[in-house]
């Protein structure tokens, strides 16, 4: 977590082995327990992440300092939940939470059409714990998600040891665009590519929309490719709204065909509209609208 967002997540493979002990050997409880002094350590010592979500609850929310300040803490500790609960749910664990959708149905209608679909998600919620939605789809769903594999080696394999086989299929991007022929070819088999569209990485191609009431900026690649392919596109989103209980929430773009402006502007909206239902849970822990410096 820094001023800007560099590609990667902290954490170490000691801390996961911890949190996974004591969730199969005590509860998951037990493991949320402990995340009470892992959200107080990062309030107090991880001090662009704690400034970025501040100016987030302070500025863009318009909490009270008060509010803002408690709200550090707050969103630390639910960022750690959907952490744990990721682990646990596809590990074996699934049993332990209740699920609900919201729109589901416009999946199944991409599905039923035959021509692929592209989901839009953004780093709010838990989207990653979305394969378990995906499971019980009317139409055999195959599922291939676009992401940079920048995530610690070690902390990888730590937790695919953990964790059962996913049925998700990476497509890795790469310099030299080659990743979108993989991205056609799956959507030639009628496959879903799940892209998340909030992280400009420092250098490349952005697009510029207002999120909150101030302009920032977003890559490039998710709304030009989505908005080019002539296929379905839609906003996905799964919320923890429970200790124990998850919701997605599925809305599909009205953007006309290659105007990738227009398919932002709507995703912002959606984002927006997400974060007033669950406002603790936007996870971009950086200096999103370039504000701080």
């Amino acid at each position: 977590m820094a001023a800007e967002w560099q590609g990667k997540s902290r954490g170490t493979v000691l801390g996961y082995k911890i949190f996974v002990f004591f969730m199969k050997k005590v509860g998951i409880g037990a493991a949320y327990f402990i995340l009470y002094f892992v959200a107080a350590y990062f309030c107090f010592f991880s001090k662009d992440s704690t400034k970025s979500i501040y100016y987030y609850l302070r500025h863009r929310l318009k909490y009270s300092k008060l509010k803002s300040v408690f709200g550090i803490f707050k969103s630390y500790y639910v960022f750690g939940q959907t952490i744990l609960d990721k682990i646990a749910i596809s590990s074996g664990l699934s049993d332990r939470f209740t699920y609900e959708s919201d729109g589901v149905h416009f999946i199944n209608e991409t599905l039923k059409a035959k021509k692929g679909g592209v989901l839009i998600s953004a780093h709010v919620g838990n989207f990653e714990i979305s394969e378990h939605f995906f499971g019980i789809l009317e139409e055999n769903a195959s599922i291939s998600l676009l992401t940079t594999d920048v995530e610690h080696t070690a902390i990888k394999e730590y937790l695919d040891s953990v964790r059962k086989k996913s049925n998700i299929k990476l497509i890795l991007i790469k310099e030299d665009l080659s990743h979108i022929f993989e991205v056609n070819a799956a959507l030639a088999r009628n496959e879903i590519v799940c892209i998340t569209g909030d992280r400009y990485v420092k250098g490349s191609k952005f697009l510029t929309e207002e999120l909150l009431g101030k302009e920032a900026k977003f890559p490039a690649g998710p709304f030009m490719l989505a908005s080019r392919l002539n296929v379905p596109v839609l906003f996905v989103y799964v919320m923890k709204e429970t200790n124990k209980h998850y919701h997605l929430y599925a809305r599909k773009s009205q953007a006309k065909h290659r105007d990738a402006q227009a398919l932002l502007k709507e995703y912002t909206q959606s984002v927006t509209w997400m974060l007033k239902k669950h406002p603790l849970q936007w996870f971009n822990y950086f200096d999103f609208w370039n504000a701080l410096k």
